[in-house]
């Protein structure tokens, strides 16, 4: 998988959740799989930074579960996807000297994840007639997605 291939990849997991795209990200970078130092990325792989940002991911999920949460599509969420997409993208883009191609593959896939995400939820939920298992099972993909892009990138 090239690299806007995992840029892409990343994107459609930050549509899915948000924050598990960026932490994906910083651990890849934490590791040594990602090269962002010296660039304005370089947070990204900060010695605190991965636990940071999984942490945030964590309270998505938890958050994600709540009934008063809103639809990934209304504008602030979509946006927060948007741009979560965009930062992978660069992140994965930028040592490959792809920045552009990575960020516009980053925020392609975060319009996959969201709508996409949301419509898959949306039936599975109503098949099952609970959303919480829709919900946990999407989580999961999410998951298992980003942990695939931090394989490709070691």
């Amino acid at each position: 998988m090239t690299g806007i291939g995992v840029a892409l990849l990343l994107g459609v997991v930050a549509g899915l959740r948000t924050m598990t795209a960026p932490a994906a990200v910083s651990w890849a970078a934490w590791l040594g799989f990602l090269q962002l130092d010296g660039t304005w990325l370089a947070v990204l792989g900060y010695r605190f930074t991965p636990f940071i940002l999984t942490a945030l991911a964590l309270a998505e999920f938890v958050t994600d579960l709540l009934p008063s949460t809103p639809s990934r599509t209304v504008p602030v969420q979509f946006g927060a996807r948007l741009a979560s997409g965009a930062l992978c993208g660069a992140a994965v883009g930028l040592p490959a000297g792809q920045l552009v191609a990575g960020i516009v593959a980053g925020v392609i896939g975060a319009v996959i994840g969201t709508l996409g995400g949301a419509a898959a939820r949306g039936r599975l939920a109503a098949a099952l007639d609970r959303d919480r298992p829709a919900a946990l099972l999407e989580d999961a993909v999410a998951i298992v997605l980003a942990a695939l892009a931090v394989w490709v990138l070691s």
